[in-house]
């Protein structure tokens, strides 16, 4: 191929080059909007099945609509209503005991961890253990340690802010579900665009369930663990509840890291004891064989069924590349991937 004019090739090219580099920048600015879009489309979806069951019930749309979003403020309003005060107070009493601990003198947290690591661990060398840990704290920078508990309340602040945008923005995509899809379907050529409907209602109603079910999942944790800890008179029940309902949100690992942090607290010296941590431990190794069994598949029956190896390779890219939302969107996504392999890339090389 002859190059009649280098220059103006050359200055094409370098146009192409600065604009994908403008693009890639903008993403990369707009990073933190399009995860709050992404969240806000993916609840929506997750919504959208509760108002389709309503319309089957003989709603119109906008009542159905209504309805759901109603229902979602409601649950919001509860739980910041109901929630948080049991939180706050109980947070507040577990200072106030450690206070009054430390200013009694009879509470010596490093001498009960010293003299229980004693009694279990015969064979530990405890004294060595205490002096890398004092030669660590000894190591800290203190004023490191104070920013980065400012940076820290920013970010909670931030996710506050980011929580009420995601709010807002998952009630529009409710409310304009059906006009989104159909200026989506508009951009297909027409005689693909039954097919190309077909295979998004399929997506979307995958993705709505998994929502649902996962929502449900910790549901049901939350309010077992709430009931069975202040059985046992576990410290601070209410705290480990929401702790065990927002961990059982992610998938794979969440309901083994919310009971091994609910094991650990319980096993904390003057709030718990290794009797109580033992009791939860037990129950929790039941629990987590019976969600995976019992209830996980029921809930879980009408979302598109992905193999175990798939589920765990798309949690781990989703996480790796997104976080927390990464790992909860990343097993829907892989869903709706084989959807689209098992009922498009196979056929067409089936016809071949």
């Amino acid at each position: 191929m002859k190059i009649h004019n280098p220059f103006r090739v050359a200055f094409v090219a370098t146009l192409g080059v600065g604009l994908g580099i403008l693009v890639i920048t903008s993403v990369q600015t707009l990073s933190t909007i399009l995860l709050y879009v992404g969240t806000a489309l993916f609840l929506s979806l997750g919504l959208d099945p509760i108002i389709s069951w309503l319309e089957r019930r003989r709603l119109p749309r906008w009542a159905a609509v209504l309805i759901t979003i109603l229902a979602l403020l409601a649950a919001f309003a509860g739980i910041i209503l109901m929630v948080v005060p049991i939180i706050v107070g109980q947070v507040t009493q577990l200072v106030t005991t450690i206070q009054e601990l430390v200013e009694d003198g009879t509470w010596d947290p490093v001498s009960e961890l010293r003299d229980w690591l004693h009694a279990t661990f015969p064979l530990l060398d405890v004294e060595q253990l205490f002096a890398y840990l004092q030669e660590w704290v000894d190591s800290l920078d203190l004023g490191a340690i104070g920013g980065s508990l400012i940076a820290i309340g920013g970010s909670i602040l931030a996710g506050l802010g980011g929580a009420f945008i995601v709010l807002i923005l998952t009630i529009y995509f409710t409310a304009s579900t059906t006009s989104l899809k159909k200026a989506i379907y508009q951009m297909v050529p027409a005689s693909k665009r039954p097919r190309f409907i077909d295979l998004s209602e399929q997506i979307t109603d995958s993705v709505g369930f998994y929502v649902i079910g996962q929502v449900s999942l910790g549901v049901i944790n939350g309010v077992l663990s709430a009931i069975f800890l202040t059985i046992i008179q576990a410290p601070f029940p209410a705290v480990l509840a929401v702790i065990a309902f927002f961990f059982s949100l992610i998938p794979l690992v969440g309901t083994l890291t919310g009971s091994t942090i609910i094991v650990l607290t319980c096993l904390i010296p003057g709030l718990g004891s290794p009797t109580t941590a033992l009791i939860a431990a037990i129950y929790y190794l039941v629990y987590m064989q019976i969600e995976a069994y019992v209830i996980s598949p029921r809930i879980m029956g009408r979302a598109v069924s992905v193999p175990g190896a798939v589920i765990v390779i798309a949690a781990l890219a989703g996480g790796s590349l997104l976080g927390l939302l990464g790992a909860l969107v990343a097993i829907p996504v892989a869903a709706s991937v084989l959807i689209i392999y098992r009922q498009v890339l196979i056929p067409r090389q089936n016809e071949r």
